[in-house]
């Protein structure tokens, strides 16, 4: 398989969620993202004015996901610098929120929460590449340490929070699936996807271009994991973005010669991988 083109990157997040405006004040207040454009059932939120990076489908109707269920396991939004960090932490600090944890990955440095809706979110900023360290397969060491709070907090600037900076952008997604196996085969051996990081044979983390990270895979939710619901609350989609209408006629080429079904959307399609994810291709 032809790896994918080394500038694809992660786009958009559509999460379905029950109660729409506590999803939108907990984006806006607590990440300090910007509304977009918001509708009585929708509702996008962006960095940049511009550029949805997450959109919020609410219908009260839906159930919680199922615990044993494959889905988001987290989004992760890409503030630019160090210092950036630091002022989210420090503004997490200040409003009580909850957190579930802050890590030092040594390729990145990140802080875990949850929505009011229990889906996953990292907000992190990535060390310098010429600083990451590889294992003599060329991969990366999977690394968890204590993230250094107070090292973090000592670069933060001491102006008032201003939300999150205009050009974060979405970083990864990590996805709960069914099968490490099967999802490998449709990340990496159909689209293109290359292997970063393997966790045993239950997670991978694999990229475009020798990132750290654009798509991570795990069985965390154990065994007898089953696809969520049509009407559960969680994922109903994200977005690979490719450079360019050819490189989106390659993937598509590469559906169709293992015969995995999509739906042209004008110049995207949609499909789901093999777990019930669902993703939309389309070229920047």
């Amino acid at each position: 398989m032809t790896p994918i083109h080394k500038d694809t990157h992660i786009g958009s997040v559509t999460l379905k969620v029950r109660n729409l405006e506590k999803s939108v004040r907990f984006y806006t207040e607590t990440i300090g993202l910007r509304l977009l454009t918001k509708s009585q059932s929708v509702a996008e939120l962006t960095a940049d004015g511009k550029t949805p990076l997450i959109i919020l489908e609410g219908n009260s109707a839906l159930q919680q996901r199922p615990v044993k269920s494959a889905g988001l396991y987290h989004l992760a939004l890409l503030v630019p610098t160090r210092k950036d960090l630091a002022n989210i932490l420090y503004h997490f600090i200040e409003t009580n929120t909850q957190l579930l944890g802050a890590s030092d990955h040594k390729f990145s440095e990140a802080i875990y929460l949850q929505d009011p809706e229990n889906n996953g979110i990292e907000v992190y900023r990535d060390v310098d590449r010429t600083e990451w360290v590889r294992d003599e397969r060329g991969k990366l060491p999977a690394v968890s340490e204590p993230l250094d709070v107070q090292g973090l907090l000592n670069e933060r600037e001491t102006n008032a929070w201003n939300g999150i900076p205009q050009n974060t952008v979405m970083g990864h997604v990590h996805l709960n699936v069914v099968s490490v196996q099967e999802a490998e085969h449709f990340y990496v051996n159909v689209l293109g996807f290359e292997e970063q990081t393997r966790m045993a044979h239950h997670a991978l983390f694999i990229s475009a271009g020798g990132y750290h990270h654009h798509i991570a895979l795990n069985i965390w939710n154990g065994p007898n994991t089953v696809a969520a619901p049509d009407d559960a609350t969680g994922l109903l989609q994200y977005e690979i973005i490719v450079p360019g209408k050819q490189e989106l006629q390659k993937l598509i080429s590469a559906l169709e010669q293992d015969e995995i079904p999509y739906i042209v959307e004008g110049d995207r399609i949609s499909l789901k991988d093999p777990a019930g994810n669902g993703v939309v291709i389309k070229p920047s």
